[in-house]
């Protein structure tokens, strides 16, 4: 019988719940990780979460410079991305928006890489040559966009003063519809010239030069030891060099603005300045299709920056 009671009490205790392990308190390495996670979270929380949180706000609501203040603006859904869609400034406004992207991408990029090319190759004063070269990209913007205002200027610019040397007629470039695109667009280009220049130089730097050696062993010339060598292995870096341009071009808003404020008749409008011209540039202020305008930029930088993500995936994985 009392064998039968321990095999019974045994059953009870294998059978009854388990006891309760003891919390764990925080190690201090852990304390010391929320420490170093704690000002970067509230640097995202205030100024990229909030802000994005506000423009998304003002896009669904009819703001007023008084329910601006006040803060009753009424609840619209989508009618401010249908006014936007419905004005006569978007075609254009998108058609610039792609062309000066696009076309300073591929500019930026091209001669980037051609000078991170040629300065690759160590010659007698590449770092000096390459540091005078960064200067267009540390100056502030306002100074190098003024400077291409007075270069560019119809009666008093040296860029027409140089046209007139060789007979060519004097070009409006920042006054005629037909130019002022194409002038915010060399201003930009000239920018950004010196960021890919940095970038891709580095990458550079980081392919062995043992393969240049064998592939000119094997009767390789410099042409095809760059398209066949350098340039395959430069991708991850060129890749990552055409996003940040890309997100950095669409959201350009001093050059254009203090060369051409988007005009003469909007022929320079893209979405950054209509943007602005929607919530700042007029005497009364449409704050809900102005923030409509930077949402869909928002948009596009989001959408690139997935593909790249995915992309970057694909090649990880194979």
């Amino acid at each position: 019988m009392s064998a039968t009671l321990q095999k019974s009490g045994h059953r009870a205790t294998l059978g009854g719940p388990a006891p309760a392990a003891p919390r764990r308190r925080p190690t201090s390495q852990q304390w010391a990780a929320w420490a170093f996670l704690t000002p970067v979270t509230l640097y995202l929380v205030l100024f990229y979460a909030y802000p994005l949180y506000r423009n998304l706000d003002l896009s669904l609501r009819h703001y007023t410079v008084r329910s601006f203040v006040q803060g009753d603006a009424p609840f619209t859904g989508l009618a401010n991305y249908r006014t936007v869609l419905d004005d006569p400034t978007f075609a254009p406004a998108l058609l610039h928006t792609v062309v000066f992207t696009a076309v300073c991408l591929v500019f930026q990029y091209a001669l980037g890489l051609a000078l991170a090319v040629f300065f690759n190759q160590h010659f007698r004063l590449s770092a000096t040559l390459r540091a005078l070269f960064l200067v267009p990209w540390l100056l502030p913007l306002i100074v190098s966009a003024s400077t291409w205002s007075w270069m560019l200027n119809s009666e008093s610019g040296v860029v027409n003063a140089l046209l007139s040397a060789v007979g060519i007629d004097p070009v409006n470039w920042l006054t005629s519809p037909d130019w002022s695109l194409a002038s915010v667009i060399i201003a930009n280009v000239w920018i950004g010239v010196p960021f890919n220049l940095v970038v891709l130089y580095s990458g550079l730097q980081s392919i062995p030069t043992s393969l240049h050696e064998a592939a000119a062993i094997d009767g390789a010339n410099a042409w095809q030891r760059f398209w066949r060598i350098t340039f395959p292995l430069l991708r991850p870096v060129s890749a990552i060099t055409l996003l940040l341009g890309l997100v950095y071009t669409l959201k350009v808003f001093d050059i254009i603005w203090i060369m051409t404020k988007g005009g003469p008749a909007d022929s320079s409008t893209t979405f950054a300045t209509w943007s602005y011209q929607l919530g700042f540039g007029n005497l009364v202020p449409a704050f809900g299709p102005g923030a409509a305008v930077g949402n869909l930029l928002v948009v596009a930088a989001l959408v690139f920056g997935l593909i790249y993500v995915r992309v970057q995936r694909k090649q990880a994985l194979s």
